[in-house]
């Protein structure tokens, strides 16, 4: 028997985020696909390995890894790096992934000429 799978609250979150991206950040696709040197996935990796080095400083001392300063590796301004929980900052990883895979599918379909 397969097992049907349902979206779970991350991934509603994740999905979530990602249209709130575009709608109040103004992060379109067309605004994406300029961003063409991995930045996008860098963004997230920066987000989640923050999460992996100093995610353990949020329980006891959420300001300090609230304010801890941008990763060398951070693709853009500093004013755009914002910490908030570890939850939270793997939500926003995981949307950003989400926006770099949308951004190389609409990428290879203009390689195709337009194919699907």
């Amino acid at each position: 028997m397969v097992r049907q799978l349902t979206a779970s609250s991350a991934i509603n979150d994740i999905i979530a985020e990602r249209q709130r991206q575009q709608s109040v950040e103004g992060w379109t696709p067309e605004h994406d696909d300029h961003h063409t040197s991995g930045e996008i996935a860098g963004a997230a990796a920066c987000y989640a390995m923050h999460v992996n080095a100093r995610g353990w400083v949020f329980p006891s001392n959420p300001g300090v890894y609230q304010s801890e300063v941008e990763p060398g590796e951070w693709p853009w301004s500093p004013s755009w790096w914002k910490p908030t929980t570890p939850r939270r900052d793997l939500v926003k990883a995981g949307a950003l992934i989400a926006a770099e895979i949308e951004r190389i599918d609409r990428q290879s379909v203009q390689v195709k000429g337009g194919a699907a």
